[in-house]
């Protein structure tokens, strides 16, 4: 079933959009009893899941929820590793880029139901190539993971809910700039491998940013 056969999407604001996702993130039990809810904003960099997730972060926190802002920007490999094959590769943007690794050790990890709540809000700097020095926080129970970025599921993480923010290829190919469209491959891959609008828990439709449409 593709994310256009899905029932139910409807017409929304953002405000309303990020208050109804506030509202089912502390809703939300997490899988395998770890007692921090582990949330995932999924879109192109078009898409903007990462004003999208710090409109829900201050949303939780009018709630009196704790929040812990990851941006997958802040856990990439570093360029000799993700740049290996160029500097304009689609597969290695699928697979290399993101250090999975890193994310597991210095957020997924602490947070999981052995964990300790000590983690990063980063590691490396893509900008300067070099390791940001941010120093660890303790998240209390209860709080929230905020994890935003693209090519996020498929991918292991233990996460309790997903949202996907949305693009038709066509959408994405109008609204990624022209430096970076050479990324289309790798997001036309992750939709055929991982197929994020049937597989995320909730789906927003962003093709005109004015107007997105969900299935919450």
């Amino acid at each position: 079933m593709t994310d256009r056969a899905r029932p139910g999407f409807r017409p929304v604001t953002w405000p309303r959009l990020t208050d109804a996702l506030a509202d089912r993130v502390t809703a939300t039990a997490t899988h395998d009893g770890s007692p921090w809810p582990r949330v995932a904003l999924d879109g192109a960099p078009a898409a903007r899941p990462g004003e999208r997730a710090d409109a829900l972060a201050e949303a939780l926190r009018l709630r009196g929820r704790p929040v812990h802002r990851v941006s997958a920007h802040g856990f990439l490999r570093p360029a000799s590793l993700r740049l290996e094959y160029g500097r304009r590769d689609p597969d290695a943007y699928h697979d290399l880029w993101l250090d999975d690794g890193a994310l597991w050790r210095e957020v997924f990890g602490p947070l999981g139901p052995a964990g300790t709540g000590r983690v990063l809000p980063d590691l490396w700097d893509p900008a300067t190539d070099r390791a940001t020095r941010s120093p660890y926080t303790t998240l209390p129970p209860g709080g929230v993971l905020l994890l935003d970025g693209p090519l996020l599921l498929g991918r292991g993480f233990p996460l309790d809910l997903t949202v996907h923010l949305r693009l038709t290829p066509a959408a994405l190919a109008r609204r990624t700039p022209e430096a970076e469209r050479w990324t289309l491959p790798a997001f036309a891959r992750y939709e055929d491998e991982v197929r994020p609008g049937e597989t995320a828990d909730v789906v927003v439709r962003t093709d005109d940013p004015r107007h997105p449409a969900w299935n919450g």
